[in-house]
């Protein structure tokens, strides 16, 4: 039997292969995370044009069938009412102008709405004293840890029991 890594099992590791492998390892995993993400956002991609392009026909499927509405008022008003064909086709072209009126007129109200909107300013300005909180940060001290210290091919005494201990 062998390791992962095509070592054999039981077999002790540096410190150092071990890091290794670590490394490798969470290089690998960062990697698949990236492109699964890439994937992921491909696919939602996708599926926005898709709708987008749906939305698009649906919008001008109702466009070109907004002149047969107009038609079809004026033939009803000229049914209902027995006026003049003409009359008729004014009062269906009233009625639109009317419509986009109130379309308009709304619009503009959430125009002047959304102008008067200080949502960007507050993010902003959020954002600022984030960064102004994050400068001032200052790291915590470390205390400083003697075996650290020494020279690679020494170890303290406390260092090789506590390493021992762990191993057994």
């Amino acid at each position: 039997m062998s390791a992962p890594d095509g070592s054999p099992v039981g077999a002790e590791r540096s410190i150092g292969e071990l890091f290794a492998s670590a490394t490798t390892d969470l290089s690998a995993l960062v990697h698949d995370e990236i492109a699964l993400a890439k994937a992921q956002l491909r696919q939602d991609v996708k599926r926005g044009a898709t709708s987008g392009g749906a939305f698009t026909a649906a919008g001008a499927v109702l466009v070109f069938s907004l002149p047969m509405l107009n038609f079809a008022l004026a033939y009803g008003i000229r049914t209902w009412s027995d006026w003049n064909l003409a009359v008729c086709f004014l009062l269906s072209f009233a009625a639109n102008v009317l419509v986009a009126v109130v379309l308009g007129l709304v619009g503009v109200v959430f125009a002047k709405k959304a102008s008067k909107s200080k949502g960007p300013q507050k993010v902003a300005a959020s954002m600022k004293e984030s960064a102004g909180v994050l400068q001032k940060a200052k790291p915590h001290p470390r205390p400083e840890r003697p075996e650290l210290t020494e020279r690679p091919g020494e170890r303290a005494p406390e260092a090789i029991e506590a390493v021992a201990r762990s191993s057994s």
